[in-house]
């Protein structure tokens, strides 16, 4: 059955991660989605690590279910051809700098000319204005900006870090493809076409504060602040490694302390109520805790916590997450076989719809592998993409 967003056509020229990822969760839901590409190398991620026999794993993580054409919008005849995409488009996408569209004029002006019902989304670093407007801007930057790296310390290595992974283009894209369907939606409502703007430094806070941020939402010097939930993520050590548990509630806690031996202080007169407060018996209870735990095996102190219905997790390799009973019993994880890259694995879109869906999108394309699909679709002749290509205007 066909995706939600069938009958929708979104024109891309977004590179790396926050554009491409936000464009492939609507071409995940039915979208039909042309990738235009740069001349010769295609978009920068296909030159990025993990490359094998045409297709660079960062690209294949971020593109499935699109098609690829190579286009030189410098040149004024691939310029015609993007305009000829967009007049039977609902959403165009990009992820330049700001500037940078008008200069190629593929600016929201120029668009608008051709297709007044157009969905002009696009992602900036800080804005379109403002002191930093013109940096160049990357995921560790907003994670620096917006709070993440200050929150990055363990208390027993006090020292800040990343989250070592591009959290702030991921939060990006999620909020540019959600901001996208919205506008799409107000158009089917009577609203005329729109600009979705979204920065990585809006979107990277938003992410954050709603947890992040508890000790700054309440303004006043009368704000009581004991715990932030944050502060309770920690690696507990084991025997031989480590484990997560997280014992939030008064049963959990005592679950616990049963867990790892400790039932007569999980059952001394003063725990035994509905809530544990904060008291002298606290700092009691989680040196119990942690001894207990550094004297078993992760295996063992995992089948405990389970046991005693406190929740708990062993820290998983990469590897160990592929083969994860829980993470394969949701088929989390699609292997499959391409005639041309080989064996290769992409992760299941957490949407699941009950009715509009699903057929698995296609995977990555190739560099400009549809270039000649499309233009036949548009009416072209062999001999014009021919003189096109020889010309530089296409790939």
């Amino acid at each position: 059955m066909p995706g939600p967003l069938e009958g929708v056509r979104v024109i891309e020229v977004s590179e790396v991660i926050s554009g491409p990822l936000a464009v492939m969760v609507l071409a995940d839901q039915g979208a039909d989605v042309i990738k235009i590409e740069p001349p010769r190398y295609g978009e920068e991620s296909r030159q990025l690590a993990n490359f094998r026999d045409g297709m660079a794993a960062l690209y294949l993580n971020c593109n499935q279910g699109k098609r690829s054409i190579g286009l030189n919008l410098k040149n004024e005849e691939g310029l015609a051809l993007l305009y000829d995409l967009v007049r039977g488009a609902d959403v165009f996408v990009q992820n330049w700098r700001p500037g940078a569209a008008a200069r190629l004029k593929v600016s929201e002006d120029d668009l608008r000319a051709i297709n007044p019902e157009l969905i002009y989304a696009t992602i900036t670093g800080f804005g379109d204005d403002g002191p930093y407007a013109d940096r160049r801007g990357y995921d560790p930057i907003f994670q620096a900006l917006t709070g993440y790296v200050g929150a990055q310390l363990n208390p027993e290595v006090p020292i800040h870090d990343l989250v070592r992974n591009a959290v702030v283009d991921k939060a990006t894209s999620y909020s540019l493809a959600q901001a996208i369907t919205a506008a799409l939606f107000a158009r089917e409502r009577g609203a005329p076409g729109q600009h979705v703007r979204v920065s990585m430094l809006d979107a990277g806070l938003a992410f954050f504060w709603p947890d992040g941020m508890l000790r700054h939402s309440l303004v006043g010097s009368d704000v009581a602040n004991p715990v932030v939930p944050g502060e309770r993520y920690q690696l507990m050590p084991t025997a031989d490694g480590q484990i997560i548990i997280w014992a939030g509630t008064a049963d959990q806690m005592r679950g616990s302390l049963r867990a790892v031996g400790r039932g007569d202080l999980a059952d001394s007169p003063s725990q035994r109520g509905e809530k544990m407060i904060q008291d002298d018996n606290t700092a009691l209870r989680a040196q119990a805790v942690s001894l207990g735990l550094a004297r078993m095996t992760t295996a063992e102190a995992y089948e405990e916590m389970v046991a005693a219905q406190v929740p708990a997790a062993p820290v998983l390799s990469h590897q160990d997450v592929l083969i994860d009973p829980q993470i394969v019993h949701n088929g989390c994880i699609i292997e499959a076989d391409h005639p041309v890259y080989g064996r290769y694995r992409r992760v299941r879109p957490s949407a699941r719809f009950s009715r509009t869906i699903e057929e698995t999108t296609q995977p990555s394309a190739l560099y400009a592998e549809h270039s000649d699909e499309i233009l036949d679709e548009m009416g072209m002749s062999a001999a014009e993409r021919k003189r096109l290509r020889e010309i530089g205007a296409l790939t």
